[in-house]
Protein backbone atom coordinates (compact mmCIF):
# COMPACT_ATOMS: atom_id res chain seq x y z
CA UNK A 1 0.00 0.00 0.00
CA UNK A 2 2.94 2.12 0.88
CA UNK A 3 4.59 1.48 -2.38
CA UNK A 4 1.60 2.04 -4.88
CA UNK A 5 0.98 5.42 -2.56
CA UNK A 6 4.97 6.35 -3.30
CA UNK A 7 4.59 5.40 -6.97
CA UNK A 8 1.41 7.34 -7.20
CA UNK A 9 2.79 10.56 -6.03
CA UNK A 10 6.16 10.19 -7.96
CA UNK A 11 4.39 10.05 -11.48
CA UNK A 12 1.96 13.10 -11.16
CA UNK A 13 5.53 14.86 -9.46
CA UNK A 14 7.00 14.11 -13.20
CA UNK A 15 3.93 15.23 -15.04
CA UNK A 16 4.76 18.85 -16.61
CA UNK A 17 1.45 20.11 -16.56
CA UNK A 18 1.18 19.51 -12.94
CA UNK A 19 4.48 21.34 -11.81
CA UNK A 20 3.30 23.83 -14.53
CA UNK A 21 -0.53 25.00 -13.54
CA UNK A 22 -0.93 23.36 -10.09
CA UNK A 23 2.20 24.37 -8.40
CA UNK A 24 4.16 27.05 -10.51
CA UNK A 25 0.76 29.17 -11.48
CA UNK A 26 0.28 29.92 -8.09
CA UNK A 27 3.36 31.57 -7.55
CA UNK A 28 3.13 33.57 -10.40
CA UNK A 29 -0.18 34.87 -9.35
CA UNK A 30 0.92 35.63 -6.16
CA UNK A 31 4.15 37.56 -6.66
CA UNK A 32 1.63 39.27 -9.78
CA UNK A 33 -0.71 40.65 -6.91
CA UNK A 34 1.36 40.93 -4.30
CA UNK A 35 3.41 43.33 -6.09
CA UNK A 36 0.30 45.49 -7.13
CA UNK A 37 -1.39 45.42 -3.47
CA UNK A 38 0.56 43.62 -1.18
CA UNK A 39 1.24 47.49 0.91
CA UNK A 40 -2.28 47.75 1.23
CA UNK A 41 -4.31 46.13 4.17
CA UNK A 42 -7.91 44.32 4.24
CA UNK A 43 -10.53 45.24 6.73
CA UNK A 44 -9.08 43.25 9.75
CA UNK A 45 -5.83 45.44 9.03
CA UNK A 46 -3.65 42.08 7.98
CA UNK A 47 -1.59 42.69 4.94
CA UNK A 48 -2.77 41.88 1.71
CA UNK A 49 0.71 40.28 1.15
CA UNK A 50 -0.56 37.88 3.72
CA UNK A 51 -3.88 37.63 2.83
CA UNK A 52 -2.59 36.87 -1.03
CA UNK A 53 -0.40 34.48 0.01
CA UNK A 54 -2.92 32.23 2.18
CA UNK A 55 -5.58 32.70 -0.90
CA UNK A 56 -2.88 31.72 -3.69
CA UNK A 57 -1.51 28.81 -1.48
CA UNK A 58 -5.70 27.70 -1.09
CA UNK A 59 -5.57 27.98 -4.83
CA UNK A 60 -2.96 25.90 -5.34
CA UNK A 61 -3.66 23.27 -2.64
CA UNK A 62 -7.33 23.14 -4.23
CA UNK A 63 -5.91 22.58 -8.19
CA UNK A 64 -3.37 19.82 -6.62
CA UNK A 65 -6.02 18.07 -4.25
CA UNK A 66 -8.39 17.66 -7.60
CA UNK A 67 -5.66 17.43 -10.65
CA UNK A 68 -4.29 15.02 -8.79
CA UNK A 69 -7.06 12.71 -8.12
CA UNK A 70 -9.53 13.25 -10.71
CA UNK A 71 -7.52 12.41 -14.45
CA UNK A 72 -5.13 10.04 -12.76
CA UNK A 73 -8.48 7.94 -11.35
CA UNK A 74 -10.21 8.44 -14.87
CA UNK A 75 -7.28 7.20 -17.02
CA UNK A 76 -6.29 4.05 -14.91
CA UNK A 77 -10.12 2.95 -14.95
CA UNK A 78 -10.19 3.71 -18.51
CA UNK A 79 -7.03 2.08 -19.54
CA UNK A 80 -7.88 -1.18 -18.00
CA UNK A 81 -5.51 -0.34 -14.47
CA UNK A 82 -7.85 -0.54 -11.81
CA UNK A 83 -9.17 -3.87 -12.99
CA UNK A 84 -6.02 -5.05 -12.53
CA UNK A 85 -5.72 -3.35 -8.68
CA UNK A 86 -8.88 -5.40 -7.90
CA UNK A 87 -7.53 -8.61 -8.55
CA UNK A 88 -4.63 -7.84 -6.11
CA UNK A 89 -4.40 -8.50 -2.79
CA UNK A 90 -5.58 -5.06 -1.88
CA UNK A 91 -8.98 -4.30 -0.58
CA UNK A 92 -11.28 -2.37 -2.49
CA UNK A 93 -10.91 0.74 0.65
CA UNK A 94 -7.36 0.20 0.33
CA UNK A 95 -7.31 1.69 -3.09
CA UNK A 96 -9.65 4.57 -2.36
CA UNK A 97 -7.60 5.63 0.67
CA UNK A 98 -3.96 5.63 -1.45
CA UNK A 99 -5.42 7.62 -3.55
CA UNK A 100 -6.89 9.80 -1.15
CA UNK A 101 -3.07 9.60 0.61
CA UNK A 102 -1.24 10.47 -2.50
CA UNK A 103 -3.30 13.06 -3.67
CA UNK A 104 -2.96 15.04 0.07
CA UNK A 105 1.17 14.51 -0.50
CA UNK A 106 0.93 16.30 -4.12
CA UNK A 107 -1.13 19.15 -2.23
CA UNK A 108 2.05 20.21 -0.22
CA UNK A 109 4.37 21.56 -2.93
CA UNK A 110 2.32 24.54 -4.22
CA UNK A 111 0.83 24.93 -0.49
CA UNK A 112 4.50 25.34 1.02
CA UNK A 113 6.02 26.59 -2.09
CA UNK A 114 4.01 29.84 -2.17
CA UNK A 115 4.03 30.62 1.69
CA UNK A 116 8.18 30.17 1.11
CA UNK A 117 8.13 32.66 -1.36
CA UNK A 118 5.85 34.40 0.77
CA UNK A 119 8.48 34.60 3.39
CA UNK A 120 11.44 34.68 1.05
CA UNK A 121 10.08 37.27 -1.52
CA UNK A 122 7.63 39.55 0.15
CA UNK A 123 8.71 39.45 3.67
CA UNK A 124 5.74 37.85 5.37
CA UNK A 125 6.69 37.14 8.69
CA UNK A 126 4.04 35.03 11.05
CA UNK A 127 4.41 33.58 14.51
CA UNK A 128 4.82 29.87 14.93
CA UNK A 129 1.54 29.60 16.58
CA UNK A 130 -0.07 31.14 13.57
CA UNK A 131 2.15 28.79 10.93
CA UNK A 132 1.24 25.77 12.35
CA UNK A 133 -2.70 26.17 12.40
CA UNK A 134 -2.47 27.91 9.13
CA UNK A 135 -0.89 24.88 7.01
CA UNK A 136 -2.89 22.36 8.95
CA UNK A 137 -5.79 24.12 8.05
CA UNK A 138 -5.03 24.31 4.32
CA UNK A 139 -3.81 20.87 3.84
CA UNK A 140 -6.37 19.01 5.73
CA UNK A 141 -9.06 21.18 4.32
CA UNK A 142 -8.85 19.94 0.82
CA UNK A 143 -10.48 17.00 1.62
CA UNK A 144 -13.22 17.95 -0.14
CA UNK A 145 -12.15 18.62 -3.00
CA UNK A 146 -10.08 15.36 -3.57
CA UNK A 147 -13.35 13.78 -2.92
CA UNK A 148 -14.93 15.92 -5.89
CA UNK A 149 -11.71 14.94 -8.19
CA UNK A 150 -11.99 11.00 -6.95
CA UNK A 151 -16.49 11.62 -7.91
CA UNK A 152 -15.53 12.96 -11.26
CA UNK A 153 -12.90 10.58 -12.16
CA UNK A 154 -15.06 7.67 -11.34
CA UNK A 155 -17.96 8.94 -13.50
CA UNK A 156 -16.00 10.34 -16.70
CA UNK A 157 -13.54 9.42 -19.46
CA UNK A 158 -10.12 10.40 -19.09
CA UNK A 159 -10.64 13.00 -21.91
CA UNK A 160 -13.22 14.31 -19.94
CA UNK A 161 -12.38 14.25 -16.89
CA UNK A 162 -9.34 16.74 -17.45
CA UNK A 163 -11.84 19.81 -18.03
CA UNK A 164 -14.51 19.12 -15.93
CA UNK A 165 -11.69 18.84 -13.35
CA UNK A 166 -10.44 22.23 -14.43
CA UNK A 167 -13.68 24.08 -14.77
CA UNK A 168 -14.66 22.75 -11.47
CA UNK A 169 -11.24 24.40 -10.02
CA UNK A 170 -11.80 27.64 -11.12
CA UNK A 171 -15.53 28.00 -10.71
CA UNK A 172 -14.38 26.73 -6.87
CA UNK A 173 -11.92 29.21 -6.95
CA UNK A 174 -13.81 32.13 -8.27
CA UNK A 175 -16.80 31.37 -6.21
CA UNK A 176 -14.35 30.93 -3.10
CA UNK A 177 -12.52 34.87 -3.56
CA UNK A 178 -9.46 33.03 -4.43
CA UNK A 179 -8.56 35.21 -7.15
CA UNK A 180 -10.73 38.11 -5.89
CA UNK A 181 -11.32 39.73 -2.32
CA UNK A 182 -14.69 38.54 -1.16
CA UNK A 183 -15.38 42.26 -0.36
CA UNK A 184 -15.62 42.58 -3.72
CA UNK A 185 -18.87 40.65 -4.34
CA UNK A 186 -22.10 42.29 -4.07
CA UNK A 187 -24.59 40.61 -1.13
CA UNK A 188 -25.99 37.98 -3.62
CA UNK A 189 -22.94 36.53 -4.81
CA UNK A 190 -21.23 36.74 -0.95
CA UNK A 191 -24.63 34.75 -0.12
CA UNK A 192 -24.09 32.11 -2.37
CA UNK A 193 -20.22 31.79 -1.78
CA UNK A 194 -20.70 31.20 1.84
CA UNK A 195 -22.24 28.35 0.90
CA UNK A 196 -19.39 27.05 -0.99
CA UNK A 197 -16.88 24.43 0.33
CA UNK A 198 -13.91 26.59 -1.60
CA UNK A 199 -14.91 29.79 0.11
CA UNK A 200 -15.14 28.24 3.81
CA UNK A 201 -11.85 26.59 3.22
CA UNK A 202 -10.10 30.01 2.33
CA UNK A 203 -11.24 31.70 5.33
CA UNK A 204 -10.22 28.99 7.55
CA UNK A 205 -7.14 30.63 6.77
CA UNK A 206 -8.08 33.62 6.05
CA UNK A 207 -9.28 33.96 9.84
CA UNK A 208 -6.57 31.96 11.12
CA UNK A 209 -3.55 35.26 10.01
CA UNK A 210 -6.42 37.81 11.81
CA UNK A 211 -5.75 36.33 15.19
CA UNK A 212 -9.53 34.69 14.81
CA UNK A 213 -8.52 31.01 15.14
CA UNK A 214 -10.40 28.66 13.07
CA UNK A 215 -14.31 29.68 12.93
CA UNK A 216 -16.63 26.62 13.51
CA UNK A 217 -19.09 27.15 11.16
CA UNK A 218 -16.32 27.06 8.23
CA UNK A 219 -15.03 23.53 9.79
CA UNK A 220 -18.94 22.39 10.07
CA UNK A 221 -19.05 23.64 5.97
CA UNK A 222 -16.16 22.22 5.05
CA UNK A 223 -16.52 18.89 7.01
CA UNK A 224 -20.36 18.66 5.89
CA UNK A 225 -18.94 18.91 2.08
CA UNK A 226 -16.35 16.39 2.93
CA UNK A 227 -18.92 13.87 4.16
CA UNK A 228 -21.40 14.41 1.42
CA UNK A 229 -18.77 14.56 -1.22
CA UNK A 230 -17.28 11.42 -0.01
CA UNK A 231 -20.12 9.32 0.35
CA UNK A 232 -20.52 10.21 -3.52
CA UNK A 233 -16.94 9.66 -4.40
CA UNK A 234 -17.33 6.06 -2.83
CA UNK A 235 -20.95 5.60 -4.34
CA UNK A 236 -19.42 6.42 -7.86
CA UNK A 237 -16.63 4.16 -7.32
CA UNK A 238 -18.15 1.19 -6.83
CA UNK A 239 -20.74 2.14 -9.53
CA UNK A 240 -17.63 2.12 -11.81
CA UNK A 241 -16.06 -0.83 -10.72
CA UNK A 242 -19.42 -2.73 -11.02
CA UNK A 243 -19.67 -2.01 -14.69
CA UNK A 244 -15.96 -2.24 -15.25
Amino acid sequence: MLYYAKTEALRMLRNRRYLIFVVAFPVVLYLINAGIYGKQTDDSGVPYSVALMVSMAAYGALAASMMSSAVPWAQERQTGWLRQLQITPLPGWAIIVTKLCAAMLLVLPSLLLVSVVGVVVEGVSLPVGTWVPLLLALWLGTLPFVALGLAIGSTLSADAAQPAAMISMFALALAGGLWFPPEAFGDTMRTIAELTPSYRYADLGWSVIAGQGLPASDLLVVGAWGLALGAAAVFLYRRATVRS
